[in-house]
């Protein structure tokens, strides 16, 4: 990323910032005098606390109705109008008269603002903010109503924007792909609920990164007041929302009181795994049962993995009363992006208050953790106590709700060439609150309005960084800033803030004054910037043409990074083209950099490692195989102690898509399954895993030459009658890899002779017909437990294991084997020695995953060799250190690693490589030479005989004649004398 000039210019007046803090003082002073904390000091202050323990709350299970299937291209369904619409009536916290347009004067300087803006200003950075990339004309006013609740996300190839009664959707370029669709149309098909007929607007759309899926929201119900209230949800079939079509779900506000409206609804996702799995679409709603009664807020977790696989979903809700959130509402759960949070971490919710009466101060936001389990509902949590109150109070610096008296009126904002203000929506947290998880670092960064000297104006923007590492809120913000770029005279709100990976920061917003148009800017902050302040400055978006007639904006607006690239921002708001309520939506594209979006890195910011479902058991000594045809990961083998009895005796399947893992009902056929030699391979066009070799823990001395293949689609394994020659009885593969469809063994550890020792073999398995062929050339060096991994046509190697006289001893030993040639070389040495690991071929470079036994090992360091270069480097490196773990990946997006030796006890948790869009670009592939060419010779034999001394680079003796062995199965014995323990 290119970085900005962050160089500032000012001046500095010391008489004036004397004069200007007595003045601030004064002003405080008289404050406390009339009573103006009055509402912060109503509400309850509490301290943090921990989370309730399961099982002491009473949440509520509610079935959704469906899934129904939409098949359908959605360029095929019909448009069903929506309901007569027209202007919305604002719904809030306390009961409020009807609210006039307000047409008083604008704001003034004076005041509070005046010395806010002296003391914030000594120093004025030089803004840099570049243009936007790209806008293009989004929906516009079909339905007759305002405002448009102008919402939308972005994904790898579309944008989709949803306004009050329908949706649209993009490519990247702004070319229509489909609608304005109808949500009478879309959910049709939820045929006994208000879903199918009664849509009401309030949208919301979420791109889920982690899933690669889209879901797609509205509320409906007939009439208001009234009986019947359902939350109407769409979750994609695929990544496509177009074409690729969508489950759908209707959800009911709250059934145990059927005459609440659940007013605007906001979702987040989460999914942090761990054992119950925090894995939820996180959906929030305020509570009404008339246009001024309101009955406080309802919060939903739904099941996510359900959703996503089309399944029968419940929702585990609580209902807080008015009088449990006292003052507050609007609640807002924290949405994960481009970081996933630590295995096992709660989902957070955050709230403001909405004051009693215009002009109260607050310094509060309200912190809460939610804690789900669908396997046992009852053991849900939501905050403290059976009136779910906050788990901390955040204390922030003083602010004003966006409203003035008389009655709480929000329509305060100026605008051109009319006296009618514009409603703020300015008493709630605005969507969303973002999570981040920085090299371990956790953070939540949230906006509201801020009412600057009260009651003139103006409207500011306020931002917040929450620092909460390893689940523990913070007593104070992080970082928090009152944006008015330099008190400019504009007013700023309908705020929505973005962070990309690298924690650089933009907020977009709708600008306006008495001189100025309503329009859309935006601003930012790169990470590297001073805290507490949008150094980069202000970017205009669009600029309206127009003012409204008509009092009500928003509600809301929305900013997202995208996951494609994690530079570019998207914003979409509105805006008024001719003056009247016709509003406009303008949907832009703006990043640091200006000009082209770039282009990832061969390591983008975007690739980060986070926390998938802890396995069904702890284990180790499995192997981790990725399988093309299904698109998932399974562990194979393995076992879950270091005693009798404990191995595993059926294949783990970790499903992606919905974060889950399975048990499969495939059964061994023996318990030696301990450090087999896995890998897919393809017999009559079928892929199999196929697995070869193992121990069993009671006498790990005793090893097999056993075959086996694992037909995941049917769930089958069957015996395959070619058992490894080289294990003999006491032989165990060493490092293992698949090329051109053959199964390669390098090395291996011989458990019995001479109190263990490695080998220095090289066997290759096909498996039509089934049989293993000695390779004639032989590792320069004995060695067990090589990562090994296949690129393009060549076999490399990274580390390995010394075993001599039982001792293990991790190494820095690095080869190439080329199996064409039958010849192995050098290449250059990994910097840190390991074994008892992985090397996973991703982007065509070898990544060696963490491993080692050897102090200070195990490790979690990511070593990665670029063949063409004859290079190492540094990768991301995960989170907790592990040996003997199963890891494999996709080649290109993902790799997935699991369980292991943390660092000596067996462990379940799984940790994740995600890129949300390749890395690999056109990586060159290496040639079929290797950098040196020591080729030593093995004796012909199906034993393990064959050594060689490491010396200097030699001319290739002649290919001796390879060995093929087809072997018939037998049956193998059970020693018990007792061993080392492999």
């Amino acid at each position: 990323m290119k970085k900005k000039s962050t160089s500032q210019s000012a001046f500095f007046n010391l008489r004036v910032l004397i004069g200007s803090v007595l003045c601030l003082t004064g002003i405080f002073v008289a404050m406390l005098g009339m009573g103006g904390f009055s509402s912060v000091f109503a509400q309850r202050r509490g301290a943090n606390s921990n989370q309730d323990a399961p099982g002491t709350q009473t949440p509520d299970v509610v079935r959704m109705v469906g899934p129904v299937r939409l098949d359908k291209d959605l360029r095929d369904l019909p448009w069903v109008a929506p309901k007569p619409e027209h202007e919305e009536q604002p719904l809030y916290r306390h009961p409020r008269p009807t609210q006039p347009p307000q047409t008083s004067s604008g704001y003034g300087t004076s005041g509070l603002a005046h010395v806010q803006s002296l003391l914030k200003n000594i120093w004025q950075p030089q803004p840099t903010m570049p243009g936007p990339l790209l806008t293009f004309e989004g929906h516009n006013n079909t339905c007759g109503c305002f405002p448009p609740d102008s919402d939308g996300d972005v994904g790898p190839n579309h944008y989709v924007e949803a306004v009050n009664e329908s949706i649209k959707i993009f490519d990247k370029n702004g070319n229509t792909l489909s609608g304005p669709t109808s949500y009478n149309s879309f959910f049709a098909g939820l045929t006994g609920t208000p879903c199918a007929n009664a849509n009401d607007g309030d949208p919301f759309v979420l791109y889920d990164p982690v899933a690669n899926r889209w879901l797609i929201s509205d509320f409906a119900f007939p009439s208001f007041p009234g009986t019947s209230f359902y939350q109407c949800i769409g979750i994609s079939q695929t990544p496509d929302p177009v074409a690729g079509g969508w489950f759908l779900y209707a959800l009911q506000v709250d059934p145990a009181n059927p005459t609440f409206l659940g007013d605007y609804p906001k979702f987040a996702m989460w999914n942090a795994g761990g054992s119950p799995a925090q894995n939820a679409y996180f959906l929030t709603m305020n509570l009404f049962s008339s246009n001024t009664t309101f009955n406080g807020v309802r919060v939903y977790a739904l099941n996510r993995a359900s959703m996503l696989a089309g399944g029968p979903a419940n929702a585990i809700g609580f209902t807080l009363s008015a009088a449990d959130v006292l003052l507050s509402y609007s609640f807002l759960a924290a949405n994960q992006r481009t970081d996933s949070p630590p295995a096992g971490r709660n989902e957070m919710v955050l709230a403001i208050n909405s004051s009693l009466n215009a002009g109260d101060p607050e310094i509060l936001v309200h912190a809460r953790f939610f804690h789900v389990d669908f396997v046992t509902p009852a053991n849900s949590v939501f905050g403290v106590g059976p009136t779910h109150q906050p788990n901390a109070e955040i204390t922030v610096n003083t602010f004003v709700n966006a409203a003035v008296s008389p009655g709480f009126n929000t329509n305060i904002v100026p605008q051109q060439g009319t006296t009618v203000k514009l409603d703020t929506v300015g008493d709630r947290m605005k969507v969303p609150v973002v999570y981040q998880n920085r090299a371990g670092v956790e953070s939540l960064w949230a906006t509201h309005e801020n009412l600057l000297n009260y009651p003139n104006g103006p409207v500011a923007v306020r931002w917040y960084q929450f620092n909460v590492t390893g689940g523990v809120f913070p007593p104070i913000a992080t970082q928090q800033q009152d944006w008015t770029n330099g008190n400019d005279g504009l007013w700023r709100w309908n705020s929505s803030i973005a962070v990309d990976p690298n924690g650089n920061t933009v907020i977009g917003y709708s600008t306006s004054n008495a001189s100025a148009f309503p329009g859309i800017r935006y601003a930012g902050r790169l990470v590297t910037d001073p805290p507490n302040n949008l150094s980069q400055g202000e970017g205009t978006m669009f600029n309206g043409t127009a003012s409204q007639t008509g009092s009500r904006w928003g509600d809301y607006s929305m900013t997202t990074v995208d996951t494609a690239n994690g530079t570019d921002f998207w914003h979409v708001n509105e805006y008024l083209a001719t003056t009247g309520t016709s509003w406009h939506t303008r949907i832009g594209k703006f990043n640091f950099v200006g000009g082209a979006s770039p282009t990832p890195t061969a390591t983008p910011a975007m690739c980060t490692w986070g926390a998938g479902a802890a396995m069904p058991s702890v284990g180790v000594r499995e192997v981790g195989v990725y399988f093309p045809a299904n698109g998932k990961f399974y562990a194979m083998g393995g076992r879950s102690a270091d005693a009798a009895g404990s191995e595993f005796t059926h294949p783990f399947e970790y499903t992606p898509g919905t974060n889950t893992w399975a048990t499969k009902a495939a059964t061994y056929p023996d318990n030696l399954v301990n450090n087999m030699a896995c890998g897919v391979l393809t017999d009559a066009g079928t892929p199999y895993i196929y697995c070869a070799g193992g121990s069993f823990v009671v006498t790990p001395t005793v090893t097999t030459g056993r075959v086996f293949r694992y037909n995941p689609v049917t769930d089958t394994i069957s015996p395959v009658a070619a058992p490894w020659p080289a294990a003999g009885t006491t032989v165990l593969p060493g490092g293992f890899t698949v090329l051109s469809n053959k199964l390669y063994i390098l090395g291996g550890f011989d458990t019995a002779t001479n109190g263990g020792q490695g080998t220095n073999q090289i066997w290759e398995f096909t498996p039509s017909p089934a049989a293993w062929v000695q390779k004639p050339t032989v590792l320069p060096v004995p060695l067990g437990y090589i990562p090994t991994t296949t690129i393009g046509t060549l076999i490399y190697t990274g580390g390995g294991t010394d075993i001599t006289a039982g001792a293990l001893t991790d190494t820095t030993n690095s080869f190439v084997y080329n199996p064409a040639a039958n010849t192995i070389g050098t290449i250059a040495t990994i910097p840190r020695a390991t074994g008892e690991t992985r090397a996973l071929n991703f982007c065509n470079r070898m990544y060696v995953m963490g491993g080692g036994r050897t102090a200070p090992n195990p490790s979690n360091e990511v070593d990665i060799y670029n063949p063409v270069s004859n290079t190492w480097s540094l990768g991301t490196p995960f989170v907790n250190p592990r040996r003997n773990f199963p890891t494999d990946t996709d080649g290109t997006n993902r790799i997935w690693l699991a369980a292991g030796y943390e660092p000596s006890a067996p462990a379940a948790d799984m940790e994740i490589f995600n890129c949300p869009v390749s890395p690999c670009g056109a990586s060159p592939t290496p040639t079929a030479t290797p950098t040196a060419t020591r080729t030593p010779t093995a004796t012909p034999t199906a034993t393990a005989a064959a050594t060689a001394t490491a010396t200097a680079t030699f001319t290739p003796t002649p290919t001796p004649t390879p060995i093929v062995v087809r072997p018939s199965p037998t049956p193998r014995p059970r020693p018990t004398s007792p061993p080392p323990r492999p």
